[in-house]
């Protein structure tokens, strides 16, 4: 995919490269004709001068030119392509996406779907949500078996209150019976409310979370059967 290894900006720049190398050519290729000329106007007609070397410069100009001519169209292309991703982008806006993470957005109501894998088995699993102060905020013990596990953070601390919105990180430790981390892979969920870029990337944000295209793994309609049920809940409490 082209949004891989090329971004909006080394495009821009890239095609006005293009172009000044366009213009650059142009005043070679007057200042060579104007030479040609000069040379050709002052030679001595009894011992003309040999045309293979101009024959050849002209050809390696031409060459040259088809050369930009190329690029230009290259660069076209790769701004259609670009166009393109940003509009898959606005197609996000308004779905539940789930991606590679360990940072989410939580919008102060509804609860965040999470998964995470272990490698190995494991003899204590820990789950624990951090706030953006570095507090631990709550902890609950996870499932020793390898695999995925899913796991809902209903948006709430040890006591029972709920949080305010903001970016939270969920942190998976786990242990083998030799006392050795494991290592673990989390996905994280949230809606997406719009798009922007950074130095040219293009970013789905979710709350105050930029989230990559690239980490996302899937996305779907927001439930709001759901929605409605969670707000309902928040009103009574």
């Amino acid at each position: 995919m082209v949004s891989d290894i090329t971004t909006i900006s080394s495009a821009v720049k890239d095609a006005q490269k293009t172009a000044n190398t366009q213009i650059k050519l142009a005043e070679d290729f007057d200042q060579f004709l104007n030479l040609l000329t000069t040379q050709l106007q002052n030679q001595d007609p009894l011992s003309p001068m040999e045309t293979n070397e101009f024959t050849n410069q002209i050809v390696q100009f031409s060459a040259v030119e088809q050369q930009i001519n190329m690029n230009q169209k290259l660069d076209s292309l790769v701004q259609m392509e670009l166009a393109g991703i940003s509009s898959v982008a606005l197609g996000y806006v308004g779905l539940d996406i789930s991606y590679v993470s360990d940072d989410f957005n939580f919008d102060g109501q509804k609860p965040v779907n999470m998964s995470f894998a272990l490698e190995g088995d494991s003899v204590d699993t820990v789950i624990s949500i951090i706030d953006e102060n570095g507090n631990s905020v709550y902890t609950e013990d996870g499932p020793t078996g390898p695999g995925p596990h899913d796991f809902t953070w209903d948006g709430r601390d040890a006591a029972g209150d709920l949080l305010p919105e903001g970016t939270y990180t969920v942190n998976v430790g786990a242990v083998d019976k030799d006392g050795q981390s494991i290592k673990t892979s989390t996905v994280v969920s949230g809606n997406v409310d719009g798009i922007e870029t950074q130095d040219g990337v293009i970013f789905l944000l979710v709350g105050k979370r930029a989230v990559p295209l690239s980490t996302v793994i899937n996305a779907k309609l927001p439930d709001e059967n759901t929605s409605l049920t969670n707000n309902q809940n928040q009103t009574v409490q």
